[in-house]
């Protein structure tokens, strides 16, 4: 197994020539206090695109020839590696295609037009990700045209080793090595370029992968010694969930990475909306993973220097409400039942007046009257104020309705009824 040298993260840094930005490397004082550490953030949101993808994606292109871009080149995304393809290419003036799930939100496909200018066509194929990109593939095989892989693939790797390669200067200025890197994983090629140059340059440093627990596929490529498909995958960090990771990136972890943390989405909106109060930093869900493996970790980096990557800034401002439930939901203070109301004249008021405390509020409540039925189901959400008060709550419901459901705890019924 050939692995992606120092020298060669170094070559692609190099050849950036101006294009992609030397992000900034922050010391976060509230972070810091919070997990009594010392805790920098890799501003990778900032980067031009928002999002690291630029790196690779502009490397990798230079590394084809003349011929092969006089061409064009074709990729598949539906994010931030399609942005980061269409920037590059109206840089360089060469033509991309670029294959997009019909699924792909509007705002995600606009940026892309704005990135890439006259330069990009897009082409709308696939319900999912896995769909769009064996289209695209054949389409670059019958079109003679260069596939620009989003994660497997050497040019990559390297590119994205240059995040690395720009934290360990900055804190060299400062006379400060790193004890953790924390980075997202999502096909790997952030971790594999990331990790490959710090055990490289600062072999005493832990690197750190962080999945979100829905898209956990580095983790069962190691279970299983290669990378596996995983059956199902949960969208919601949408930058990390791929369903199965690269050969080169799991030969890359595999070697490089000294531990992964599957990370719950509830505790990653959290962390979004904590990176955005507290600090004023815009993340995406993959772009706060490496923030919210800290809370999974706090009493192992205590007293450590440690380096989060913000990976990307790409968050579309429509999900925020979901952003929010998820993060109440993960802190248990929203919980969603099915409880059983006497169909009589007073139920409601008897449930509000004995059942709710004074710092709970019904968010949803759904009801349809039964014929000729004693009781009736209804679908209600309620919204305590502090953790504190949930327990209490749940006594109470149980005392009204013995046979009520918990849809927190099951969660197809919560897809359907939620």
């Amino acid at each position: 197994m050939s692995y992606v040298t120092k020298e060669q993260v170094e070559v692609a840094y190099q050849s950036f020539n101006g294009a992609v930005l030397h992000t900034p490397l922050q010391y976060d004082a509230y972070l810091s206090k919070k997990y009594d550490a010392q805790i920098y953030l890799k501003r990778e949101d900032l980067q031009r695109v928002r999002s690291f993808k630029l790196r690779g994606a502009y490397y990798a292109i230079q590394q084809k020839s003349a011929e092969e871009l006089s061409r064009g080149v074709v990729c598949a995304s539906a994010g931030n590696h399609a942005q980061g393809v269409a920037y590059s290419c109206c840089e360089k003036e060469i033509h991309a295609t670029i294959f997009m799930p019909t699924t792909t939100p509007q705002q995600k496909i606009s940026q892309v037009k704005f990135f890439g200018g006259p330069w990009v066509t897009i082409q709308l194929v696939g319900d999912n990700f896995d769909l769009s990109a064996q289209a695209a593939r054949e389409y670059a095989k019958i079109q003679g045209m260069a596939f620009i892989d989003p994660f497997n693939d050497q040019a990559i790797i390297a590119g994205q080793g240059t995040v690395a390669l720009e934290i360990v200067e900055d804190l060299a200025k400062q006379a400060i090595t790193a004890d953790m890197v924390i980075s997202a994983i999502g096909g790997g090629g952030l971790i594999s370029g990331v990790a490959s140059y710090f055990k490289a340059v600062s072999p005493t440093t832990q690197m750190i992968g962080v999945e979100p627990k829905g898209a956990a596929s580095m983790a069962a490529a190691f279970e299983v010694g290669q990378p596996i498909a995983l059956e199902a995958v949960d969208k919601f960090v949408d930058g990390a969930a791929v369903k199965e990771v690269g050969e080169l990136n799991y030969q890359h972890a595999r070697a490089f990475v000294d531990q992964l943390i599957a990370t719950d989405e509830g505790l990653v909106s959290k962390t979004i909306l904590e990176l955005y109060s507290k600090q004023a930093i815009v993340a995406e869900p993959a772009g706060a993973l490496s923030v919210a493996a800290l809370e999974e970790m706090s009493s192992a980096i205590q007293g450590k220097t440690v380096v989060c990557i913000i990976s990307g800034g790409n968050n579309d401002s429509s999900r925020m409400a979901e952003i929010e439930e998820r993060s109440l939901i993960y802190q248990g203070l929203m919980n969603y039942f099915v409880i059983h109301f006497p169909q009589r004249p007073g139920a409601l008021k008897e449930f509000v007046n004995d059942v709710l405390g004074t710092n709970d509020d019904i968010t949803r409540f759904e009801y349809t009257k039964r014929i000729n039925r004693g009781t009736g189901p209804v679908v209600l959400g309620i919204l305590s104020k502090q953790t504190t008060d949930v327990p209490p709550l749940f006594e109470r419901i149980a005392t009204f309705d013995p046979s009520h459901i918990r849809l927190n705890e099951q969660p197809s019924l919560f897809a359907l009824l939620v």
